[in-house]
């Protein structure tokens, strides 16, 4: 997967300012509170 989602804010502090970082790959770094996150999107469940 070449592309990476784009989180609308911080989900630590809900700050909106958020620019993608190089290392670690697919993160982003949040302007607001210096936290460096990423977003893993794991799949969709299966319901009986």
């Amino acid at each position: 997967m070449t592309e990476r989602a784009t989180p609308f804010y911080c989900p630590y502090c809900a700050e909106e300012d958020l620019r993608p970082v190089e290392e670690p790959h697919g993160a982003w770094e949040c302007r607001g509170c210096t936290r460096v996150f990423s977003v893993k999107y794991v799949g969709t469940k299966v319901r009986p």
